[in-house]
């Protein structure tokens, strides 16, 4: 088993409604994220205390060079998420960014193994996972619906591999997959790598991961008792274009709002703090 100490980061609500600095705050305690071995199992400890973030600190990009800095974004179930932590404002205001101007500037591809114990298809995961791609890229110019947009997280390939999530160093590969989370509070987690900070030419995003919790049963229909898979996964793909949690009351009908709960589809349908956001971004 490889440990890896990490230190936790705070989001302040200051610097994502100023939306003038990455995801970075004052320490507050320090904990480990790890994956043993081929279990893929993600551990998140006691004393993150509900954090939404988790830095990972810094590692060099395999593919360009460039030291980076790595981000766990924890979507906690609603009973048990610890808000206040989260940006956001009322109306189209509704929005957050992980950095101002910290966006995708090239065009990649990701893989993603469907595998699940709830007996949802690979062609249901996959094609269901591109679809809520293309919503965030279809709104990139600020409306939806007009065959108009951006190329943001490129395709999808369904692979047999096991999969895991970057927690170290980022390997070039941007990875979907169900996996365990020791914390039963948790549904899902987003790993995102790039540069948050320095020059706006130079911030980018270099690459992204996601686990969603395979402790939870989840559903393609919005059932009641599951998590569904549509919802969630449209929240944290926000997240993999560059766009942070919310969570002021106000902005709950937001997409990017921080809570969730089973038989929740909300999050399925952009909303208009959603929409504005990616628009300010792309």
């Amino acid at each position: 088993m490889v440990m890896f100490t990490k230190l936790i980061s705070w989001l302040t609500v200051a610097s994502l409604l100023a939306a003038a600095s990455p995801a970075l705050a004052t320490p507050n305690s320090i904990g480990t994220l790890n994956t043993p071995g081929t279990t893929r199992t993600l551990h998140v400890p006691q004393s993150a205390d509900h954090s939404p973030v988790i830095s990972l600190g810094t590692a060099i990009d395999p593919q360009t060079g460039a030291l980076v800095e790595g981000y766990a974004i924890i979507h906690y179930k609603k009973a048990n998420a610890k808000g206040g932590h989260g940006g956001g404002g009322g109306g189209t205001t509704c929005y957050a960014y992980l950095g101002r101007d910290t966006r995708w500037k090239t065009v990649e591809s990701w893989l993603i193994n469907t595998t699940n114990a709830d007996g949802l298809t690979d062609a249901f995961v996959l094609g269901n996972t591109s679809a809520d791609i293309l919503k965030w890229e279809d709104a990139a110019d600020g409306i939806v619906g007009n065959g108009f947009g951006s190329d943001i997280l490129g395709n999808g390939t369904s692979v047999p591999d096991a999969l895991d999530a970057d927690m170290d160093a980022p390997d070039g590969l941007n990875e979907v997959y169900f996996g365990a989370i020791d914390n039963p509070n948790i549904i899902a987690v987003t790993i995102v790598w790039g540069t948050f900070s320095g020059p706006p030419s130079l911030r980018n995003l270099v690459e992204w991961d996601m686990i969603f919790n395979e402790a939870y049963s989840w559903s393609a229909s919005g059932e009641a008792g599951k998590m569904d898979f549509e919802n969630i996964a449209t929240h944290e793909l926000g997240h993999a274009t560059g766009l942070a949690d919310l969570y002021n009351s106000s902005c709950s009908l937001e997409t990017m709002y921080g809570y969730s709960d089973f038989g929740e589809t909300l999050k399925r349908d952009l909303h208009q703090g959603d929409i504005t956001g990616i628009d300010k971004l792309y």
